[in-house]
């Protein structure tokens, strides 16, 4: 035993230690390349505009980060609409996640997430010391009715993703409002609507109308995904005032660092090279869902630029099987084991020469050949 516990609400809580498969055979390793489909990074990378924007300020490394005077928050603002007085930068929405926690959770209050939803959500309630409670999809969708149903007096906060990470499903705008006017005032709803630059529904609310018409309900959003800047670690909130006033009072003053302040601001004031990144998953997602199921195989519908993909139980076809066999030419892809989907692996959209090559490897797996 060491001679100092942490505290009891996060005793065997497990590491965060990445355990990503690498190739195993000579001729993937020695290509050098490795095609990564297993994180739902960006498909084209960040803009240029960004890239050049964060060499522009290597200078000037040694000068504490002005965040709230960087612009972002205004050019986000201009973008979506809002409030930049209510916008918070964080080092990623991961962080915020946990100030949300941090913040609004007592020990022992409970902390509502759905049953595949995102892996943080349990976690940073039991690092607050709150008490996660997962509420059953309804097959592989949010439920509205199981959240409401799990509801109980010491129910404190909700998260809900949407376009939800690992499954990719979607709930429509009304769903999203009957889920907060079912709430308690008493518990704030956060929406994580991380992947909501790659919708394609009318039906769809990223949660800002949400955020204007209520006084506990907080929208996300990261640069990781659509920006293609998961490196630098950038995410944003809106949020009611006194949440926003809450928020600032327990993040640390300088999370954000300047090259992801200048990225950013690039980043959002770059619409072509948004509307590229959109249009370009908004070709492929339907090419590789339509070339999984002529082999035979079971993708599940997607919001998102990436899918979960189901394999055959028996041994040697299966998921266990297959995410070996890809790493062998390269190609890296996500278990889903530990979100209690061992049938599945999810995979993200890739440039046109990477899906090409995963599916052709993946016809290859299905139809015996060696790696």
């Amino acid at each position: 035993m060491p001679s100092v516990a942490p505290k009891a609400s996060i005793a065997g809580l497990a590491a965060r230690k990445p355990a990503l498969p690498e190739p195993t055979l000579p001729d993937a390793a020695s290509a050098g390349r490795i095609v990564r489909l297993h994180l739902n990074e960006g498909a084209l990378g960040p803009s240029p505009r960004a890239m050049e924007a964060m060499r522009s300020v290597a200078e000037r490394m040694d000068r504490y980060p002005g965040v709230d005077a960087s612009g972002l928050a205004r050019a986000l603002g201009r973008k979506h609409g809002i409030d930049p007085e209510r916008v918070l930068l964080g080092c990623g929405s991961d962080e915020l996640i946990q100030f949300l926690c941090l913040a609004y959770v007592e020990p022992g209050e409970e902390v509502i997430h759905t049953q595949y939803g995102f892996l943080l959500f349990p976690m940073a309630a039991r690092i607050a010391g709150g008490v996660p409670v997962s509420a059953p999809d309804d097959g592989f969708t949010a439920s509205v009715d199981a959240i409401l149903e799990r509801v109980t007096p010491r129910t404190k906060l909700v998260f809900l993703a949407n376009p939800n990470n690992p499954t990719g499903t979607c709930l429509p705008a009304g769903e999203v409002r009957r889920l907060r006017e079912g709430l308690p005032d008493r518990v704030l709803l956060v929406v994580d609507a991380a992947y909501a630059e790659y919708v394609q529904r009318d039906d769809y609310t990223a949660g800002i109308e949400l955020v204007e018409a209520t006084d506990n309900t907080v929208m996300l959003r990261t640069f990781s995904k659509a920006f293609g800047m998961a490196g630098l670690r950038l995410g944003w909130a809106y949020c009611p005032q006194p949440v926003a006033d809450t928020l600032y009072s327990v993040r640390p003053p300088y999370g954000v660092n300047a090259p992801s302040l200048a990225a950013g601001l690039a980043a959002v004031e770059d619409r072509a090279f948004q509307d590229a990144t959109v249009a370009h998953n908004a070709r492929w997602m339907p090419w590789l869902q339509e070339r999984f199921r002529a082999l035979g195989l079971e993708p599940l519908p997607t919001a998102a630029n990436f899918m979960m993909l189901r394999f055959p139980a028996e041994p040697g076809r299966n998921a266990d099987a297959v995410r070996p066999f890809l790493a062998g030419r390269g190609i890296l892809v996500r278990e889903m084991a530990g979100y209690g989907a061992p049938e599945y692996i999810r995979l993200s959209v890739g440039r046109e020469d990477e899906n090409r090559l995963v599916v052709d490897a993946v016809r290859d797996f299905l139809n015996g050949a060696n790696a």
